[in-house]
């Protein structure tokens, strides 16, 4: 991105970066995991005010099951945002070498699930008059329903303000205190990526590793958001199209796949659902790189299924419009990097999930609390980034310029489709275990697994 300038708060956040205080944690068996514990970490409601109201954070953590041989810990975050990290930590989602050295602990952000969860009116949002205008009229329309929705959510919710990344990194750092932590490792996925990046930018000397799973680029200008990830679900499809033509497995294997979509959008509106939803569907199942279940669906368009990302839908007003100055100034503007995200990715009619959080901004005119900014991570250890080559949520592009920006990571590509890739294969999985093991030989070179 043309770089933008961190606020002023961000800005003296990143060369004071004060300690947290430490505290101590009342452990408990989680209600549905007695192997976990599970307690709460008090902060400040805001930061800025360190002294006044307080909330809690939830947390969660499970011991490593070779204490004699134990490094530390790693924080895990399945990104969203929105995703419950507590209950990610208490999933066997790393491996067991990871698990036996390091007690792997994830709290809930600020806002989501147990730490205060903001969940915006369902019948309010539901009022949305379409998230893609066609007229002025349209888009005066879309930007009175977000600020209503906003403003009603920020009513009945007073950590609404409170729960951008930036935000959420100082929280990490209060868990970290509060664990006793000299040092701390990092596992993200995703959106997780950005509390990693963002925590390796304030307190860069208390990372021991970390490894960024599906990597968010902050320094992303409004059109990139939404046409690198327009460009890269073209590209996408153009790779399951040739698997199909190369796989008798696919459903499609034989079939003019192009057109077997076009008549499945036809087919998705003559019996109710729509193609807005088919296309959402397919989205899901593209960024899963579920190419075999993405040919099922055109072949048989009755078998769609709604997907949902945890309160997803409250979070982009709170979250995502205040991590990215994601703002129109008039329609104009709008239709113009709309037809942009149309031209990069004509078969699915644009991208959902950039096209869906920029709407959610129209009618925002404040500067977002956490803008864009180029990566600074020089206090930190050299990251290890994790990528696909056809990841449409947070496009291969954005995790190149991510390395471009972090001085001494290394990249590792899968050649293949998914968001998400520490389990795409042995070798994906092996550099991310030696990264966080500290087991990696120094100045590796990037790698394509």
């Amino acid at each position: 991105m043309r770089t933008l300038l961190v606020t002023a708060l961000t800005a003296s956040l990143l060369v004071v970066a004060p300690p947290a205080q430490a505290a101590t944690i009342a452990w408990q068996p989680c209600p549905e995991q007695p192997a976990a514990e599970c307690g709460t970490v008090s902060v400040p409601l805001d930061w800025a005010n360190p002294r006044g109201a307080r909330v809690d954070l939830a947390v969660s953590r499970v011991r490593a099951t070779d204490p004699a041989r134990r490094i530390g810990v790693v924080f895990v975050d399945a990104g969203g945002p929105g995703g419950s990290g507590a209950e990610f930590a208490q999933a066997p989602y790393l491996s067991a070498e990871v698990r036996a050295r390091f007690d792997v602990v994830g709290f809930d952000q600020l806002g989501t699930n147990n730490s205060s969860a903001i969940r915006c009116s369902p019948e309010l949002m539901a009022r949305n008059p379409g998230d893609d205008p066609t007229d002025e009229a349209g888009f005066a329309a879309l930007a009175r329903h977000n600020l209503a929705v906003r403003d009603e959510c920020r009513a009945r919710h007073p950590v609404f303000d409170h729960v951008d990344t930036a935000r959420s990194a100082r929280d990490l750092d209060a868990v970290r205190a509060a664990l006793g932590e000299r040092k701390i490792s990092f596992y993200g996925i995703s959106y997780g990526t950005l509390l990693g990046q963002q925590y390796a930018e304030l307190f860069g000397p208390r990372v021991r590793s970390m490894v960024l799973d599906g990597v968010i680029d902050h320094s992303s200008d409004q059109r990139r958001l939404l046409v690198d990830r327009a460009r890269a679900l073209e590209e996408a499809f153009d790779a399951f199209v040739a698997w199909c033509a190369a796989k008798t497995a696919c459903a499609l294997h034989g079939r003019d796949v192009r057109a077997a979509w076009e008549e499945a959008l036809v087919a998705a509106d003559e019996i109710g659902l729509g193609q807005g939803e088919l296309i959402e569907w397919a989205f899901f199942e593209i960024r899963g790189g579920a190419w075999g279940n993405l040919a099922s669906l055109i072949a048989d368009v009755g078998g769609a299924r709604a997907s949902f990302e945890p309160n997803y839908g409250s979070l982009r007003y709170a979250v995502v419009c205040q991590d990215f100055a994601l703002r129109y100034r008039d329609f104009h503007q709008y239709r113009s990097l709309r037809e942009a995200e149309l031209r990069a990715s004509p078969t699915l009619r644009g991208t959902p999930i950039g096209h869906q959080e920029a709407a959610s901004c129209i009618g925002f005119t404040d500067r977002p609390r956490n803008p864009q900014h180029r990566l600074d991570v020089d206090q930190a250890p050299p990251l290890l980034l994790l990528t696909s080559r056809y990841d449409v949520a947070t496009p291969y592009r954005w995790a190149v310029n991510v390395h471009r920006q972090a001085a001494g990571s290394r990249l590792v590509t899968f050649d293949g489709p998914g968001h998400g890739v520490y389990h795409a294969n042995e070798c994906t999985r092996t550099a991310a275990d030696a990264h966080l093991l500290g087991t990696a030989p120094a100045r590796q070179p990037n790698t394509t697994c």
